[in-house]
């Protein structure tokens, strides 16, 4: 119950979150976390809130890297004649 009680309210948390492009990553893996946590440790919450944190920054590593290649210039091969 007090599980159950503890992931309804980290649930609410993240669904009242203010900026919502900002949590890009974090519910995947919040839900992973919680899980891994709560099956290894006995404490899913704490597993959530890493998993959270973990998740917005791979996301924000991907975002990043997508945009660096995308500016970057095409290098084209010369045509032999």
């Amino acid at each position: 119950m007090k599980t159950i009680f503890a992931c309804a309210v980290l649930a609410l948390g993240i669904a009242l979150s203010t900026a919502a492009a900002d949590a890009k990553g974090c519910i995947k893996g919040a839900v992973v976390g919680g899980v891994a946590g709560h099956y290894t440790v006995h404490h899913g919450v704490i597993g959530a809130a890493v998993g959270c944190y973990i998740g917005h920054r791979e996301a924000k590593r991907a975002a990043r890297q997508k945009e660096l290649q995308r500016h970057q210039p095409q290098q084209t091969q010369p045509q032999p004649q």
